[in-house]
């Protein structure tokens, strides 16, 4: 196991390559790390994900409560305390606001075409979770339906929250994400975008066993071709959308 100091250095090189990849701006985004049962180490509030140091970082245990550090813990530790709670196998996360996923966010759709085989077998589809109020149990609300089954979740209006084994996948996995929403969007421009079907996505399920890092256990993407849920068929739901990888409709203003 690495250690705090090990942990300390993951935390500020990923907070600087979300910063010069441009998925965060000023002191948006924060990263956490689960020490271990009774430990998190994360992020402080206001502050550059890009201009942190090592002394910077805040420990926490898993009520919320500030154990260590000189700063201010991150307002949104509500939501990587769910995600820990929830989710034992999980051991780091990544909240950030790349800007062509935030995009679909923000238009209310979630990523659920099956157009690249990479994204089918390594996180099955993106949900949208219907808006919550950042740093307010809203925000819980929301994501807690979709977290046991999802390791990436866009938040409507808000941005994106992704969580793996450790930070690096997390991290990974949130550049996946922006990957794929930047696909998505120009094969919607171009017109002529050509979904997996079910057969190639039932191949891709077997793949999934064979590639490090690949352990989601999310349902497979909707073939909106013939509307029959792929692979294993199961299906998420929230309170407010029977299938969460279908569009979300824009909520009242």
């Amino acid at each position: 196991m690495a250690s705090q100091r090990q942990y300390r250095r993951e935390i500020i090189r990923l907070g600087g390559r979300l910063h010069g990849c441009g998925f965060v701006a000023g002191t948006d985004g924060n990263l956490s790390v689960r020490l271990d049962r009774r430990r998190i180490l994360v992020t402080p509030t206001s502050m550059s994900k890009g201009m942190m140091r090592s002394s910077d970082l805040v420990m926490v245990d898993l009520e919320g409560h500030k154990l260590s550090g000189k700063r201010n813990v991150s307002s949104e530790i509500a939501m990587h305390l769910l995600i820990y709670r929830l989710r034992p196998d999980i051991r780091g996360i990544v909240h950030a606001h790349p800007p062509t996923a935030t995009a679909f966010a923000a238009s209310g759709l979630s990523l659920n075409q099956p157009l690249v085989c990479e994204l089918v077998v390594g996180l099955g589809c993106v949900p949208l979770a219907r808006y919550g109020t950042p740093g307010t149990p809203e925000l819980s609300d929301a994501l807690e339906p979709l977290i046991p089954q999802y390791d990436a979740i866009l938040m409507a209006n808000h941005g994106v929250v992704t969580y793996g084994e450790d930070l690096q996948h997390a991290y990974m996995k949130m550049e996946t994400v922006e990957h794929f929403a930047r696909i998505a969007l120009v094969a919607h421009l171009l017109g002529h975008a050509q979904p997996l079907n079910d057969e190639e996505i039932a191949k891709l399920v077997v793949l999934r066993q064979k590639y490090a890092g690949a352990k989601s256990a999310a349902p497979m993407p909707v073939d909106l071709n013939n509307g029959k849920q792929n692979g294993n068929n199961r299906v998420s739901e929230t309170a407010e959308d029977s299938d969460s990888c279908q569009r979300v409709p824009a909520r009242h203003r």
